[in-house]
């Protein structure tokens, strides 16, 4: 007996004296404890985990060179190789979060983004062609966020206090060159392009990518659908025009040809105008969208788009009796690009793609006869690489080719330009953790036609707070070329440039959006002169400005069912001086308070959903020549209260009533006043209102597919 008790002890100590203690505590990156880390030996199945302390203790009896892993949702794992020779280890490891692209921090300074595919968005593609007052425009959608001015007898984006000159449109990374119709003085366009061909959008008011250049406010990114869902037929009836498009899809890659008519002269002699029309707006167009889809993660995209057009409008002059000036104006614009991007190995994805636009413009204002011809050929590639989840690098060149040709063809006069510009980008993003993430880029160009090479930094930084808010800000330089119709005068002219600096808080949380952004703008270089168009004389760049104030934006999906509604206000405090005046003015184009609110509400007994949108500004500046000083007077505030219905009586027909301004105000834009006063010393005027008191649009959409369900919202 004595024997075996002495036996059992030995075998005790030996088995003690084998045994290994492993002991520690584990933490974060900002150095509190982390409890429930799954913590084992690598290849076997001793294993603990950590206290509410983040303190663990690991016994075993493995010996040698072992790997003791660290594993915790949320986390990176992390392995130690240790010597286990019995004893006490200490081992406190720190662990590093991983990135989780849905949960971390994104940078919304300046930024909103239109799209299904990320959480943090502010509007969605179906947004796009539902909100009432958009009469299904792009831009018409935009113009109801922050940011944004309604310029109702201009219909282009107007950003922040900026021209609409001042930003660009980019189709797949690719820049559209005069991307809104030509019209006539006063007379509102529209984008050329369906809203159907888009899958997503980014608009940012500031502070964007040094990717994107050649715009000083604003630079507005559409994506477009990569393969349709299905073969289908859509024709489209409308109180405007017809039109009618057919998609062909196959395993990978699909094709879409469409054809458009439209005619606004049957309309416009039915409903009230407010202008003379001689003949109302017109025009056919055509384009051919090809998908193909490369090995397992790339795709290659060609898209062409083309269309011809015009009208005739009497535009009264000032103190002069009679209809005024016949202006007779025809356009014809073609557009193509091919794209592609694809995912390589190691993390790395390239895209890129080549583009073309062309516009001709022609227009007979007796005597005068005149002739624009515009171009634009952009090329680019891009490539970017994820070093880690928290730090990747985007890099690129594209090469621009501008040319511009204007001619008074009556008088015999032509002059022209063409400038090839190169540049060169850089962005890095890096994650400090999934709560804050830094960016930082640099934009490098070079200009042939002036020898001018300049460079853009850009910054933005992002913080997340544990209640889903975040802030983020965001600075910058940016750049651009003159406007082709004064840089054909004066083509030694530098770039207009504008600094940005914008400070953001953004949460989506639970069905409701909350957006609120400060913003500073300063210009310089900014031209100046004297005379109009074909008479300018005078030109210097001494001219600057600057704009300053906030947005607010509120979108909730949840509080009230069956409802979507957003609010949007905007303070924009702008002056420069540029143009032809002599003093710090408030831009026409800029009105200081600008609000807006859409409500969509479904009816599911009745098939429908109801839409209602409300537009408000303070009016517009302008200068009254009877008084002194310049953009001395404002006109009354700007206000449309639009509606919508639209019925789906079956899953494969839309019909869609829209009116805009229901209660007919009357809007004003501005004056127009004769360049001499009259024989009592007063120079007359006669008010820019709006095309008509209200426009009202009807259209049927019908699609024709096998399963009978698909419609015309089915690729959005």
């Amino acid at each position: 007996m004595k024997f075996l008790l002495t036996l059992s002890f030995f075998f005790f100590v030996q088995a003690v004296s084998g045994q290994t203690a492993i002991k520690g505590i584990v933490k974060d990156s900002k150095g509190e404890s982390i409890p429930g880390v799954n913590i084992y030996i690598k290849g076997t199945y001793d294993g603990t985990t950590s206290e509410l302390d983040g303190s663990y203790l690991l016994e075993t009896t493995e010996t040698g060179k072992q790997v003791i892993v660290f594993q915790y949702m949320g986390f990176k794992t992390q392995e130690e190789e240790v010597e286990l020779n019995g004893g006490e280890i200490q081992l406190s490891p720190t662990l590093r979060e991983t990135i989780n692209e849905m949960s971390a921090v994104t940078i919304t300074a300046g930024a909103m983004e239109a799209s299904d595919e990320k959480r943090a968005v502010v509007l969605r593609p179906l947004d796009i062609v539902t909100v009432p007052s958009a009469m299904g425009d792009i831009i018409g959608a935009f113009q109801t966020l922050p940011g944004t001015s309604n310029v109702g007898n201009d219909g282009r984006l107007f950003v922040r206090g900026g021209d609409a000159s001042e930003t660009a449109i980019f189709i797949d990374g690719l820049m559209v060159g005069n991307a809104f119709g030509t019209t006539a003085s006063n007379v509102p366009t529209r984008t050329r392009f369906n809203p159907n061909l888009f899958k997503g959008s980014f608009f940012s008011t500031g502070g964007y990518s040094a990717e994107f250049g050649n715009a000083m406010s604003s630079a507005l990114a559409l994506n477009s659908v990569d393969i349709p869902a299905r073969t289908q037929g859509d024709l489209s009836l409308m109180s405007v025009g017809l039109g009618y498009s057919q998609t062909l899809v196959g395993k990978n890659n699909s094709l879409t040809a469409t054809a458009n008519y439209f005619d606004l002269n049957p309309y416009q002699h039915i409903v009230k105008q407010n202008f003379d029309w001689e003949r109302g707006p017109f025009g056919v167009d055509g384009q051919v969208s090809l998908r193909q889809k490369i090995g397992k993660n790339g795709m290659a995209k060609g898209f062409f788009h083309t269309e011809s057009g015009g009208m005739k409008i009497w535009q009264k002059v000032p103190g002069q009796e009679g209809r005024g000036q016949l202006v007779d104006l025809r356009n014809h614009y073609s557009f193509g690009q091919g794209s592609f991007k694809q995912t390589l190995a190691n993390d790395w994805s390239m895209y890129g793609g080549l583009a073309f636009s062309y516009n001709v413009d022609e227009y007979n204002v007796a005597p005068f006869e005149i002739k624009n011809t515009n171009q634009i050929v952009h090329g680019k590639v891009a490539a970017v690489k994820g070093f880690s989840d928290r730090f990747s690098l985007k890099t690129g060149t594209e090469v621009f080719q501008f040319s511009y040709r204007e001619s008074l063809k009556s008088e015999g006069l032509e002059r022209e330009y063409s400038d090839a510009q190169v540049n060169v980008f850089s962005e890095a993003d890096y994650y400090f953790s999934n709560s804050l993430i830094m960016r930082a880029g640099l934009r490098v160009a070079h200009t042939s036609l002036t020898g001018q090479s300049w460079v853009d930094p850009r910054f933005s930084l992002a913080y997340k707070f544990k209640h889903e808010g975040q802030v983020s800000i965001a600075a910058g330089k940016f750049s651009q070329p003159v406007v082709e119709t004064l840089r054909v005068v004066a083509p030694e002219s530098s770039n207009t440039r504008a600094s940005h600096l914008l400070l953001n808080y953004f949460l989506d949380k639970n069905g409701r959006t909350i957006r609120a952004e400060a913003f500073y703008k300063d210009y310089v270089n900014l031209l100046t002169y004297q005379g109009e168009r074909f008479l300018y004389r005078d030109i210097e760049q001494n001219g600057e400005g600057f704009a300053k104030g906030f947005d607010l934006f509120y979108r909730d999906r949840k509080s009230f069912k069956n409802t979507d509604f957003w609010v949007t206000y905007s303070f924009v405090d702008s002056k420069r001086i540029f143009a032809n005046f002599t003093q710090m003015v408030q831009p026409g184009f800029a009105p200081r308070h600008n609000a807006s609110v859409v409500v969509k509400h479904f009816v599911p007994k009745l098939k429908s959903q109801l839409g209602a949108s409300f537009a408000f500004n303070d009016g517009y500046a302008y200068t009254n020549p009877n008084l002194p000083g310049e953009m001395n007077a404002k006109t009354p505030s700007f206000q449309d209260l639009s509606i919508s219905w639209s019925y789906l009586p079956k899953p494969n027909l839309i019909i869609h009533l829209a009116c805009s301004n229901v209660l007919g105000r009357d809007n004003i834009f501005g004056y127009q006043f004769s360049p001499i006063p009259n024989e009592n010393g007063v120079y007359e005027s006669l008010p820019i209102r709006q095309t008509a008191p209200r426009f009202i649009f009807l259209g049927i959409f019908l699609t024709l597919s096998k399963d009978k369900t698909a419609n015309n919202l089915n690729n959005l």
